[in-house]
C-alpha cells in the first residue's frame, strides 16, 4: 500500500473543503455576519496544509489500488469532519470541539442528527455551511473528487468501487470520471430547480437554498 498516493488524494480533498468554506464566507459577507473571519481562517487551515501535502507527494503513483481506495474512503470522512468542525468552534456557534465534530460528521454523512437547539439564531454563514456539508455528503465526497482528479493524473476506478456499493464501475461507465461529472451535474440541476420552486412559493432565497441543499441530500 502506497501512503503517498493516499496522502495526495486527502491533501487535494482538503483544498476542496477549504474552497467550500470560502463559499460559506461569501454568504457571511453578503449578510454582513460575524463569522466572516471564522471561515477565512478555517479555509486557510484547510487549503495551506492540503497544498503542502499535494506538493510533497506530487511524484506519488497515479494509479490507486483497491486497498488504497478503501483506506482513502475510510479516512476522508474523518478528515473532512475534523477540519469541517473548525468554523463552528472559531465562530463560537459550537464552542465545544466534540459537539462541533458530531455536528459536522452528521452533516457529511447526512445522518440528520444535531446538537443544536436554536438553529435559526445562528449566523447565515454557519447555517449555509451546515447545509453545504450535508449537500456535499449527499452525493459523496469521493464522487466529487473523481470529477477533478484527471486534472492531476490520478485514476479513480478503485475509489468509486470503494465508495459506491452495488454495481461494478465498469458496468456503469468505461469512463468513471465522466460518470461522476454527470452525476454531479444532475445533482446540481435538481438542487437549483428545488430552490427556484421554493423561492417561487414564497420562501426567502436564503431559506430556499438551505432547504434545497439539505433535502436533496436527505439530511
Amino acid at each position: 500500500m502506497n501512503v503517498k498516493i493516499i496522502a495526495r488524494v486527502l491533501g487535494l480533498l482538503l483544498v476542496v473543503e477549504g474552497l467550500s468554506m470560502l463559499v460559506a464566507m461569501l454568504v457571511a459577507l453578503l449578510y454582513q455576519g460575524p463569522d466572516v473571519t471564522s471561515f477565512l481562517v478555517s479555509s486557510l487551515i484547510c487549503i495551506i496544509p492540503g497544498l503542502v501535502i499535494a506538493f510533497l507527494t506530487s511524484k506519488a503513483p497515479k494509479n490507486i489500488s483497491k486497498r488504497e481506495g478503501f483506506v482513502i474512503v475510510s479516512l476522508v470522512w474523518l478528515v473532512f469532519s475534523l477540519f469541517g468542525s473548525i468554523p463552528y468552534v472559531i465562530s463560537g456557534s459550537i464552542p465545544d470541539y466534540t459537539n462541533a465534530f458530531f455536528e459536522t460528521m452528521s452533516g457529511f454523512t447526512t445522518t440528520g442528527s444535531s446538537i443544536l437547539e436554536n438553529i435559526e439564531e445562528l449566523p447565515h454563514g454557519i447555517l449555509f455551511w451546515r447545509s453545504l456539508t450535508q449537500w456535499l455528503g449527499g452525493m459523496g465526497i469521493i464522487v466529487l473528487s473523481l470529477s477533478f482528479m484527471p486534472i492531476f493524473g490520478i485514476g479513480g476506478m478503485q475509489l468509486f468501487a470503494a465508495e459506491v456499493p452495488g454495481p461494478t464501475p465498469d458496468k456503469i461507465s468505461p469512463k468513471i470520471h465522466q460518470t461522476a461529472r454527470m452525476l454531479w451535474l444532475i445533482y446540481i440541476l435538481f438542487t437549483t430547480l428545488e430552490t427556484l420552486l421554493l423561492w417561487a412559493g414564497g420562501m426567502s432565497l436564503f431559506d430556499s437554498v438551505n432547504h434545497s441543499l439539505t433535502t436533496m441530500a436527505t439530511g
